[in-house]
């Protein structure tokens, strides 16, 4: 909890009481939390697709599943574990889901038992195209190879029902699905639209001024600061009257560090500045060696698009050190191959040990892990 009146803030730790801290200087960039709707079964069933944790997770799930998969006849239980479904066609999604298709496909060198026709990925999306941030052309370019490497689009389709893992979309098909995965938009975060008295809008975003400080210009809120997903931003270099930056890493980072210096320019008495930002274009990759970039009228398809993200994302990597190891890793998968190890038993660690030690009480090991985290 925020509470800017008593220049206060309520910390409520993962373990141990809440606890209040005064502020002299606050600074909030608490971002977005994963916008979700009562589907019924989807908070049983479903993953998100905004943390590293969950990234690694459907990954293992994924390799889990052809692990289990090549053990079983041809049937509904292996067309179970081989159907992946993603719900959302924004940037997150279709780029998780190009990624893990493109992991699908290369994981069958490993596993003859298993073909092409076994796989069954699935790309949801309400709206009439995929990828709003790119062009309706370089869009519907993306849906053809998606579709010309075997996955289903589904546009104008709504997710209606997950539970226990069957799927019943809007279109009128169902299937069941072993991997279901969320990544239909971002939602503003409650700390910042219900647990606090700084100024928010009509979408629960802090209220920013072009400097970052939050407020208005007339109505200044001092000493508190915000950037990110958390806030609206005045976008000045929009055409658009009243525009506010989109939610992403680019707008997000550049914010951040103009953020500490005004706040150090702020306590100098020095000269605060405006956030500025003109886009340098929207990279996306689609999975090993595809990808689309769109730059005004600019656009790129395929291999170069894919190696340009690339060298963009390295660029981001904040040390040298960071750049070399993420090179290294993506050398050695370009020489060697891609990992196919799982490592899903990591969620339960204890299962293990309690199956040898009490093979009674192995489910409850699962339960103690979950409640711990």
């Amino acid at each position: 909890e925020i509470r800017d009146a008593d220049r206060r803030v309520v910390v409520r730790p993962v373990n141990g009481a809440d606890y209040e801290l005064s502020y002299d200087v606050l600074v909030v960039t608490a971002g977005a939390v994963t916008r979700t709707f009562p589907i019924p079964g989807l908070a049983q069933q479903a993953i998100g697709l905004k943390h590293v944790e969950e990234a690694v997770a459907i990954r293992d799930r994924l390799r889990t599943a052809f692990d289990q998969a090549a053990s079983l006849p041809p049937g509904a239980e292996r067309r179970r574990l081989l159907t992946v479904t993603f719900v959302g066609g924004g940037f997150s999604g279709v780029e998780g889901f190009g990624e893990l298709l493109s992991l699908a496909t290369a994981m069958l060198r490993s596993y003859p038992e298993l073909s092409i026709d076994d796989l069954s990925f699935h790309l949801v999306e309400a709206r009439g195209r995929i990828l709003p941030e790119v062009g309706d052309k370089p869009g519907a370019w993306v849906v053809r190879s998606l579709e010309r490497r075997g996955a289903h689009v589904h546009l104008n389709t709504q997710l209606l029902s997950a539970t226990d893992g069957h799927v019943v979309l809007s279109n009128g098909e169902e299937f069941d699905s072993a991997l279901i995965v969320w990544a239909a938009g971002n939602a503003s975060n409650p700390t910042v639209h219900s647990h606090t008295d700084l100024p928010v809008d009509e979408r629960g975003l802090l209220v920013v001024r072009p400097d970052l400080r939050v407020g208005t210009d007339s109505e200044p809120v001092l000493d508190v600061w915000a950037a990110g997903d958390d806030a609206a931003v005045p976008d000045l270099a929009s055409p658009v009257p009243q525009a506010r930056t989109v939610p992403n890493a680019q707008h997000a980072v550049r914010q951040g560090r103009l953020l500490a210096k005004n706040i150090a320019a702020d306590l100098r008495g020095g000269r605060i500045r405006t956030y500025r930002h003109s886009s340098l274009g929207v990279v996306a990759t689609l999975g090993l060696g595809q990808g689309v970039f769109q730059y005004k009228s600019l656009v790129v398809k395929g291999l170069p698009a894919w190696l340009m993200h690339r060298g963009y994302h390295v660029l981001a990597v904040p040390s040298w050190e960071r750049k070399v190891r993420v090179l290294t890793v993506w050398l050695t998968a370009a020489v060697f191959g891609r990992d196919l190890v799982s490592l899903a038993s990591v969620q339960h660690p204890r299962d293990a040990f309690v199956t040898s030690a009490d093979p009674e009480r192995s489910g409850e090991s699962r339960a103690s892990d979950n409640a711990a985290a």
